[in-house]
């Protein structure tokens, strides 16, 4: 079986695992892009598609220290773009975690504590485009773990996600920021 052929088969398992494929359109099957680290660019996607971001961006992360990746959030937040995020309750006390390089450059910051692990890593953006996998957004996610990212274009996926968002966002606490 070609590679091709099994990253197809990859991607149509999970998004019926996910229960949003009744009857898949050619477009939604398309338009997916699959990453894998180490070096396999992963955290260079997430950043070229927040840098095409127009309305709105919205993270859940578990560990979340990339500067590259929260970096381009801030430009982001800085070009009009509505960026949120509700992170892990580790990265409270992390020794080192971007929440409160996003908090102190006033992009709302949300610790969700209600689970043992918030263990989410999402990015939405614009209601059209979900990005997920395993891919902490960590320099280690990058350069030494085996990692998988999924870049998926879908307004009916990411409508899902976002009702998922807004439900952690409901439960979650304001982060104030380390100084």
């Amino acid at each position: 079986m070609s590679s091709k052929r099994k990253i197809g088969l990859f991607v149509a398992a999970i998004i019926i695992a996910l229960g949003i494929l009744a009857a898949p359109r050619a477009a939604e099957v398309a338009d997916i892009k699959v990453y894998f680290s180490p070096n396999g660019g992963c955290a260079e996607a997430i950043v070229n598609e927040i840098k095409n971001a127009k309305s709105e961006i919205l993270v859940q992360a578990f560990h979340f220290t990339s500067a590259p990746i929260a970096k381009s959030l801030v430009e982001a937040h800085k070009r009009g773009v509505k960026v949120s995020a509700i992170l892990d309750e580790s990265q409270r006390t992390a020794e080192y975690s971007s929440a409160t390089f996003l908090a102190n450059s006033k992009i709302p910051t949300y610790i969700d504590a209600a689970h043992a692990t918030a263990h989410n890593k999402i990015i939405i953006i614009d209601g059209g485009t979900v990005i997920t996998g395993s891919f902490n957004f960590t320099r280690a996610a990058e350069k030494k773990n085996a990692e998988n990212l999924l870049v998926i274009k879908s307004p009916e996926l990411a409508k899902k996600y976002i009702e998922n968002w807004n439900s952690h966002k409901g439960h979650s606490e304001v982060y104030e920021p380390r100084y």
